[in-house]
């Protein structure tokens, strides 16, 4: 497979798995269309062509000098400049790198990983909020998210994989999806549970399996005791980053007895407490763990298999064909 392909195909297999539907994302992408059409000649100068094919816009290829065939990766949670020397090294030593993937935006992906909130909204919508109240709390969040951004030096590690000619990519929320999609699905319906209950079936999935092994960050109640019920669970994993702190109240008030997270700040933590709301935090890094290699199980079943050079709390977890 060709780099374009793998990252186009990972967009794919994310929008697939998106937790608003596919045909909800269909309509935003003619949406987007319609809105490029619009545009005049000048303001298309700036227009993101990508936004026209891809959804994500914390998802991006940020180097693809000559498009070449994708045999070994380098993969890792977060990839910078001492990764990019790391993957030089490599392929000067013979075990050559032919794209290095990141999870977490960069670059441009950075810059703007925030519009990816937006889609945060419609998923709180469909545990029960209204959306009209899902999209002003957000919107406030998202512009503070969208500021805090700004100042920062978004090209440096793109512009080191330009002078290395080390191509690049970052796969965010299609990977995000896939454990919502996945964890979803483990606890649609199970309302019955108790959270130490909960946790055990976390444990039981390989990466918060690894991560505990490991000595590293895994499932843990921050809010509730381990014999609480836990009422009707929901599983927010995607949309780029926390969103409002007043939506867990708002949560509440839809009847969700249990948020399962990636990571949740003091604020987010402090409000689920006065909402008497339980909260449980899987695990960041075990969590995109857990999204890279749902994903990339998708992807060597499409084109074959390729091997992973793990790095940056990466660790490549294959599952056999009836899933685990």
């Amino acid at each position: 497979m060709k780099i374009s392909e793998f990252f186009s195909y990972c967009v794919k297999c994310g929008r697939d798995a998106d937790p608003r539907g596919v045909e909800s994302v269909k309509k935003l992408m003619t949406e987007e269309k319609k809105s490029f059409d619009k545009l005049s000649a000048g303001e298309k100068k700036y227009y993101d062509s990508d936004r026209l094919i891809n959804p994500y816009a914390d998802s991006r290829i940020s180097n693809n000098p000559s498009d070449g065939s994708v045999k070994r990766i380098m993969c890792g949670i977060d990839i910078g400049v001492p990764e990019l020397l790391l993957a030089d090294g490599l392929s000067r030593k013979g075990e050559k790198i032919d794209l290095v993937v990141a999870h977490h935006p960069n670059g441009y992906s950075y810059c703007t990983f925030h519009e990816v909130m937006a889609m945060q909204a419609e998923i709180q919508s469909g545990w029960g909020v209204p959306i009209n109240i899902a999209e002003s709390l957000l919107n406030e969040r998202q512009e503070l998210v969208g500021r805090s951004v700004m100042p920062r030096n978004h090209a440096q590690v793109t512009d080191a994989a330009v002078l290395m000619g080390i191509p690049m990519c970052n796969v965010h929320t299609p990977a995000d999806n896939h454990v919502t999609e996945f964890l979803g699905k483990k606890f649609k319906n199970m309302s019955k549970l108790k959270l130490e209950e909960v946790i055990k079936i976390l444990e039981k999935v390989p990466e918060y399996d690894y991560a505990r092994m490991k000595h590293l960050p895994g499932p843990v109640i921050v809010n509730g005791k381990p014999s609480s019920s836990a009422g009707k669970i929901v599983v927010d994993m995607t949309g780029g980053t926390e969103g409002a702190v007043e939506a867990v109240s708002k949560l509440a008030d839809a009847g969700v007895g249990t948020i399962i997270g990636m990571h949740f700040s003091e604020k987010h933590i402090e409000r689920a407490k006065k909402s008497r709301i339980n909260i449980i935090i899987a695990g960041h890094i075990s969590s995109d763990n857990l999204g890279l290699n749902l994903l990339f199980d998708k992807v060597e079943k499409k084109y074959g298999r390729f091997h992973v050079t793990e790095c940056s709390g990466f660790h490549r977890i294959r599952r056999k064909p009836t899933g685990r």
